[in-house]
């Protein structure tokens, strides 16, 4: 029995034995596949973190060239404002630029020519005398009808002009009989030159010499003066600087400008908007005498000077000389130099000039009867004498030596039929026209 026990006992504990060894060996094997994969894991993890540490590496590289790209822009963003700027501010000076140019430039300058070659250069040697420094203000044309060769060469000889030549492309014809055929070319010339200055140069305004004329020292300043007038009064029609009655013996102040119903020419300035109204009906001849008419000028006036500030040397032209020994070889040339800019030339405004006018005219004495010249002599200060029509101022005005003549009812030099000189300077001499006070507003004379 106790074998028996002893047996079943040893038999237990082999199969105690060999169940410890199965579990150990399970325990083992379970172990060691959680030791694999305890192992995988680590490993896993280990490249896990590596990727990790790779990714934030990448991110941190990204974010690096974000910050980079960032400054970048920045950079690139205040380039940008800088060269806008830049650009903008070379923009506002090539505008200013510009500006400043057309506010510099007061007036083209051009010179009728057509054969003659010596008095051409006199001209230009009197302008450029005195334009050389207000060039930029005044730049300088030579227009030349016809190919006459020797005038050419000479308006191509100087850098400082310009040259244009006007080569008539249809023949002339005269409307009437006898008439001077030079007359017709004149006024085309004139026009195609002012079509051209206004609309392909573009100029605002024109000053029209002829290629026999000398300058004042201050021809330019005076016409710089008359071109703000001019803006500020659009009753002006045009600024010349001649005066008809402005001989040697009938002038004294180089600084007094009047008004004028009648077109004095000789040196004149006009601007586009005028140019735009006369271009489209320009005469085929004597262009002068067609501005003096009344449904031209339009009850428009004119400046002009006491004193000229050209000085016609013409004798021989296509006028024949006419008038040139009694009215234009006389002439008195200003030669002092006028400070126009200090000059206040408001009194010259249309409404503030006929009240200017008639204060000046109502102090002048007045002389009744014959021998106005005679009488005009024995009395002290200003003097006006009144004619009946123009008879009688032709008369008048003969026993004195100025201009006689009228165009469409208006005596040269007049302003509301008043003609103003010196005799003997510095009195001065009205001569009155019948309805003058009237316009004037002056009552009780």
């Amino acid at each position: 029995m106790v074998n028996k026990f002893l047996c079943d006992f040893r038999f237990l504990l082999l199969a105690a034995a060999v169940a410890f060894i199965y579990i150990q060996m399970r325990l083992f094997t379970t172990q060691s596949e959680y030791a694999d994969r305890l192992a995988d894991a680590v490993e896993a993890e280990t490249r896990c973190t590596s990727q990790m540490r790779k990714l934030i590496d990448q991110i941190s590289m990204q974010q690096s060239r974000i910050v980079d790209l960032e400054e970048d822009k920045n950079r690139q963003d205040e380039e940008y404002s800088q060269m806008k700027a830049l650009v903008q501010d070379l923009e506002f000076k090539g505008l200013q630029r510009r500006m400043d140019k057309v506010q510099t430039q007061v007036a083209a300058v051009v010179i009728m020519a057509c054969n003659r070659a010596d008095y051409l250069e006199r001209t230009i040697k009197s302008i450029l005398k005195h334009q050389n420094a207000v060039a930029s203000k005044y730049p300088l044309f030579v227009s030349q009808d016809g190919s006459n060769a020797q005038v050419k060469e000479k308006a191509l000889s100087y850098d400082q002009l310009t040259y244009m030549q006007h080569l008539d492309s249809k023949p002339l014809q005269t409307e009437r009989p006898g008439e001077l055929i030079a007359y017709y070319k004149i006024a085309r010339h004139y026009k195609w030159a002012l079509d051209k200055l206004f609309y392909e140069h573009k100029f605002s305004r024109v000053i029209i010499l002829e290629d026999d004329m000398e300058i004042a020292p201050d021809f330019f300043d005076y016409f710089e003066a008359a071109a703000a007038l001019m803006e500020k009064d659009k009753t002006i029609m045009a600024v010349s600087s001649w005066n008809d009655n402005g001989q040697k013996q009938f002038v004294h102040d180089p600084e007094i400008l009047y008004r004028s119903d009648f077109f004095p020419g000789l040196g004149w300035m006009l601007t586009k908007s005028i140019w735009n109204e006369l271009s489209p009906k320009w005469p085929k001849a004597y262009w002068d005498d067609w501005l003096r008419l009344q449904e031209n000028h339009k009850g428009r006036q004119f400046i002009r000077p006491e004193v000229c500030r050209t000085y016609n040397f013409g004798e021989h032209g296509s006028s024949l000389g006419q008038f040139f020994r009694q009215y234009l070889e006389p002439i008195k040339l200003n030669d002092v130099q006028v400070d126009w800019k200090s000059k206040d030339l408001n009194y010259l405004m249309e409404d503030e000039y006929i009240k200017h006018f008639a204060a000046i005219l109502k102090d002048a004495k007045p002389i009744y009867g014959a021998d106005a010249v005679l009488k005009a002599s024995n009395i002290q200060g200003d003097v006006c004498v009144q004619y009946k029509d123009q008879p009688d101022f032709e008369r008048i005005a003969q026993q004195f030596g100025v201009f006689q003549e009228w165009k469409d009812g208006v005596p040269r030099t007049a302003y509301k039929g008043v003609v103003v000189f010196r005799h003997p300077p510095p009195r001065r001499v009205f001569l009155v026209g019948p309805e003058s006070f009237e316009l004037l507003g002056i009552k009780g004379v």
